[in-house]
């Protein structure tokens, strides 16, 4: 495992489109599905473990009144940052702050469950020589986004519901093209949590 990057999980969102399907009072970040690996588990404990396999510290950041996600973070071994906002750039700059430490950081989503820890391993091993990582399946730009320490200033500096995107207009971004579907599926909807191809490959 690296001691030298971080990550953040970010699961500060209302999950709203989410809820506007399967009802108001479900968090999509807790319903449970089968992994990569054919676990069942809440989505953000996939999520979580991918990052732990790789990384001795991972800070999710989520609502104040989120418990059940941090106590998965807690149980995970995981810091946890609160932040009574759904905005992105805002969560993101508030983790940098919390670990400005770090020589590097791997921004995460919370609703991601199956991206697989071999390709976190690649993103973070691609960070050691390169400044910004992108893994991108078939030409698309997915996560984790490795940022190395000379963007910390510019991640800080990130507000409201704007995330990193526009740093990966930058020149230098290193595209890093992975086998890895699960870099880009996310949990918008139930209909997300059937994962095409669920075997590891």
């Amino acid at each position: 495992m690296s001691s030298d990057f971080c990550a953040v999980l970010l699961a500060a969102g209302q999950g709203s489109r989410y809820r506007a399907v399967a009802g108001a009072s479900e968090d999509k970040l807790l319903v449970r599905c089968r992994g990569r690996d054919g676990s069942e588990r809440a989505v953000l404990e996939h999520a979580l473990l991918a990052l732990r396999a790789n990384l001795e510290r991972v800070l999710l950041v989520t609502r104040p009144d989120n418990g059940g996600a941090m106590a998965l973070a807690e149980a995970h071994g995981c810091e946890v940052l609160t932040l009574d906002s759904a905005g992105m750039g805002e969560s993101i700059a508030a983790a940098v702050r919390h670990m400005a430490d770090c020589a590097g950081w791997l921004i995460a989503l919370g609703d991601m469950p199956f991206i697989l820890p071999a390709t976190v391993g690649r993103v973070l091993r691609a960070l050691e020589e390169h400044p910004l990582v992108v893994p991108s399946w078939q030409g698309r730009y997915g996560h984790p986004v490795g940022f190395g320490h000379s963007h910390r200033a510019a991640l800080m500096a990130l507000g409201g519901d704007r995330g990193a995107k526009r740093l990966l207009g930058e020149e230098g971004v290193y595209e890093l093209a992975v086998g890895d579907r699960g870099v880009l599926w996310d949990v918008d909807t139930p209909a997300a949590l059937g994962f095409e191809g669920v075997a590891p490959g």
